[in-house]
């Protein structure tokens, strides 16, 4: 059933995704009232009615695409932590994140995503990061290489010798052991500051504008797309460990995506040194 899926016409996945923002998410950018925006564990923990809506939307579309799977998506596992268990079951999984950086959401600013992510026993299989306002569609599929608005992306490698630009978990998000780890990254010969949607800033590695990121926390509906992306397109990826990502959890903390196999292991290098 999965291969069948995968081997067709995956266009339909992409035009869920554009009508499940069209409908929920743009209707409602800088046009939110108060009582459409809600704390989950904090300040700088939001969530939003076009996240819900948007959630609701492509949980429907997409199941229907694909008769047998199942969503695990940022707001349902809010709602029900038990829905996480899906990511490790049989059937294939879609994995959303309905608007990913939703602080820039609230707050205006085009620098959002939409994230899905189609994983089968914790393999990636394809995945859509789509910024409606920048007017970007990133497409990977395993094996297939990856796309943006229709075109082949590449990360390339860093310049030998150059300065490692890197995007890190943002200080508002990271405990003080965390940020000693990170403290590691801010070493001759790399430059870091906060990431915004993590969606975007693995788009920018997959395009070669960003060198890496390196997070400490592993919520499968924020990195499931975006470690796909920089896969496909030619970079890579590893935990603290030197092992894959499981979208499932369990990771060695932090872990890192850059453009090339040389950047990851530098990184990983500074992030042990400092913990």
């Amino acid at each position: 059933m999965i291969d069948e899926f995968l081997a067709g016409d995956l266009g339909a996945v992409e035009k869920a995704v554009r009508e499940a923002v069209a409908e929920e998410v743009m209707p409602r950018f800088r046009q939110l009232a108060a009582h459409e925006i809600v704390e989950k564990q904090g300040p700088h923990d939001l969530v939003t009615t076009a996240d819900r809506l948007a959630e609701e939307h492509l949980t429907d579309a997409l199941t229907k695409l694909l008769p047998g799977s199942v969503v695990v998506g940022e707001e349902a596992v809010h709602a029900d932590p038990a829905v996480l268990t899906a990511l490790g079951g049989d059937a294939p999984v879609w994995i959303v994140d309905p608007v990913d950086g939703t602080r820039q959401f609230v707050h205006g600013d085009p620098g959002f995503s939409t994230l899905v992510t189609l994983a089968h026993r914790e393999e990636l299989l394809a995945s859509w990061t789509y910024a409606p306002v920048l007017d970007l569609m990133a497409i990977a599929r395993r094996g297939g290489g990856a796309l943006l608005n229709g075109e082949p992306i590449h990360s390339g490698s860093p310049e030998p010798g150059t300065v490692l630009h890197v995007a890190i978990s943002h200080f508002d998000f990271t405990t003080d052991a965390e940020k000693r780890t990170l403290s590691g990254l801010r070493a001759p010969g790399a430059e870091v500051r906060p990431c915004g949607s993590a969606g975007l800033e693995y788009l920018n590695v997959a395009r070669g504008l960003l060198d890496a990121v390196a997070f400490t926390w592993e919520n499968a509906w924020d990195h499931a797309a975006g470690l796909l992306l920089v896969d496909e397109a030619g970079g890579a990826h590893s935990t603290l460990d030197g092992k894959p990502f499981r979208i499932s959890g369990g990771n060695a903390l932090p872990f890192t995506a850059a453009r090339d196999e040389a950047a990851v292991r530098h990184i990983l290098g500074l992030l042990a040194d400092a913990g």
